[in-house]
């Protein structure tokens, strides 16, 4: 048996080069994009963090405004029970933004995938063109 010879002329040949890069070009940026929003989903959900220990935080405020109304102070001054009350809740709140701000520094935006992809698609058009 003999090899099949390829009557294609270099012209149709690097036309169909130029196809296959459009084609291949088009499949990197959608897989970037694709990469890219699963990264921002991320981000999201680091940032719901630092709003619910905002909320948390400012509900520890009214604990106590709303102590020093109340007057828990029957066995210790009322000042003094208000501010524990208010510290743990505070501190509670500044757990939830020192997550949230943590996951945020921690994000790598860069579509390392699509990066790799090209990587490989630039050496095998190497390989196919000697």
């Amino acid at each position: 048996m003999q090899p099949q010879r390829d009557e294609r002329s270099i012209g149709d040949l690097f036309a169909e080069l130029a196809a296959e890069t459009s084609t291949l070009v088009r499949q990197e940026v959608q897989l970037a994009k694709t990469e890219v929003t699963q990264k921002i989903s991320s981000a999201g959900k680091d940032a719901g963090f630092i709003g619910a220990g905002g909320a948390l935080a400012y509900a520890g405020l009214l604990a106590i405004i709303a102590a020093v109304v109340i007057g828990l102070g029957q066995l210790i001054p009322m000042w003094v029970s208000a501010l524990i009350v208010g510290l743990l809740v505070v501190g509670a709140g500044y757990f939830l933004i020192q997550r949230g701000l943590n996951g945020l520094k921690h994000l790598d935006p860069t579509p390392r995938e699509t990066i790799q992809t090209i990587k490989e698609d630039v050496e095998m058009v190497k390989e196919q063109t000697r």
